[in-house]
């Protein structure tokens, strides 16, 4: 008996297949990529995964747990970077965690037509100008949030790891970021005052007009002390809220264990933390407490923050043997976190009655140091710059305390970037820290 030909509905059954299982390597393959990118290539490697299922013209990211830059994008040069941070919270904040939807939005060129998504963690993925959805496929909105919620949730990984290079780089972009906002912060109040006098002055006649005006001024001055306000605390977190996340953060790792962990507060008014230290504390405990836990007969743990004004003080306290070294493979990388930012790791051990781990981090930036006899090949007056630039100065301050043109600054930054092989200043700042550069400080 003849065995029945394959109908073309049958090949073609099959051909779908085959595309479909294609489809999904391809996307596992990219989302891979994307997962083992270094954070500052994220966008570029999702833009590109994100493509295979939808077309965009720009992707945005705001991941408030990566310190370092927490605003990111890909695309069109100069549509994105002209992207605030408040314009993104503002679309984040109509979102609800684990939702996608397609919008338009006024972004700082117009009314954009959007596709935003936000993840459980609250960071927020836009894209600009989505293409339109194929009916005879999957729902690529869909597919887009699952996606930013296994990416979103690597991003918080890593920043909650703290490895010491991300405290390092994170403290030095703190650095600059805050001394940007203080310059502009101070060039536009002085415009607006300016402009008050001038409103105010004796010579105009408009009394309507020049009270209107007045009004109009005093209130673009508070806009800018409110924005002012919101991007430090951005970049600094209370200590009180830094603790209560400590708390979610370890309410995982002890549920299964049958050890009480008891908690001591810090003062509700103490100092905020920089977000590199309330990262950075947050690893060093839970790695703390896995240590101490991995011990035999250990029932209690102690964990208590307090803060002095200039440091951030913790103690890690059991009730286990007693022989725990700070030269065990366990706390060597808990070390190394807490020395990224000059901090200090002390252990007292005492066998039979436990162990205590006290932990000082201070909440300025440490001094540079210049030990190293070898430098990276740089002039005088690169040093020179590279000083000013891990004191965090703009190019302006730069310029005007050397005596130079702004033009010159940047020449020499670039120069500074390239020898010390790094594409951004708060890079090239972390690295003269972390290998003290002579001369840098």
């Amino acid at each position: 008996m003849t065995p029945p030909k394959r109908t073309v509905s049958s090949r073609t059954e099959v051909a779908t297949v085959s595309a479909n299982s294609a489809a999904v390597e391809k996307g596992l393959r990219g989302l891979a990529r994307v997962l083992a990118a270094p954070l500052s290539d994220v966008a570029a490697q999702l833009s590109t995964l994100v493509a295979t299922y939808l077309a965009h013209s720009e992707l945005v990211l705001l991941a408030e747990d990566d310190v370092v830059r927490p605003q990111k994008q890909h695309g069109d040069e100069h549509s994105v970077t002209q992207l605030a941070f408040s314009e993104l919270d503002t679309i984040r904040s109509t979102l609800t965690p684990g939702t996608v939807r397609r919008d338009v939005v006024p972004l700082a060129d117009g009314m954009r037509r959007v596709l935003v998504a936000l993840a459980d963690t609250g960071a927020l993925l836009l894209l600009t100008n989505p293409g339109h959805a194929d009916a005879r496929q999957a729902d690529p909105d869909s597919i887009i949030l699952q996606l930013w919620q296994i990416i979103a949730l690597r991003i918080q990984q890593r920043a909650r790891e703290a490895s010491p290079n991300y405290l390092m780089e994170s403290r030095a972009a703190s650095s600059v970021r805050a001394e940007a906002i203080t310059e502009i912060t101070d060039l536009h109040s002085t415009t607006l005052d300016s402009l008050l006098a001038v409103l105010r002055s004796t010579n105009l006649d408009d009394r309507a007009a020049r009270q209107m005006a007045t009004n109009l001024a005093a209130a673009a001055m508070v806009e800018l002390r409110t924005a002012s306000d919101r991007v430090r605390t951005f970049t600094d977190e209370p200590v009180s809220t830094a603790f209560e996340r400590l708390q979610d953060d370890l309410r995982p790792l002890v549920r299964y264990r049958d050890i009480d962990v008891q908690f001591v507060e810090p003062p509700v008014d103490g100092r905020a933390l920089p977000s590199e230290i309330a990262h950075g504390a947050r690893a060093v405990v839970r790695g703390a407490i896995l240590a101490l836990v991995d011990q035999p007969d250990v029932g209690r743990v102690r964990v208590q923050w307090d803060c002095d004004g200039k440091n951030l003080l913790i103690n890690v306290r059991d009730d286990g043997p007693g022989d725990l070294s700070t030269e065990s493979l366990q706390l060597r990388r808990l070390r190394q976190r807490v020395l990224a930012v000059n901090g200090e790791l002390t252990l007292d051990a005492t066998e039979g009655w436990g162990s205590e781990m006290s932990v000082v981090m201070p909440l300025d930036p440490p001094p540079v140091r210049g030990d190293d006899s070898v430098a990276w090949n740089l002039s005088p007056r690169e040093l020179d710059v590279l000083k000013h630039l891990i004191a965090g100065q703009r190019n302006r301050a730069i310029a005007g305390t050397l005596g130079i043109s702004e033009n010159t600054v940047k020449f020499h930054i670039s120069k500074i970037l390239r020898k010390l092989g790094v594409t951004s200043r708060a890079e090239a700042a972390a690295l003269a820290l972390d290998r003290r550069i002579p001369n840098a400080g």
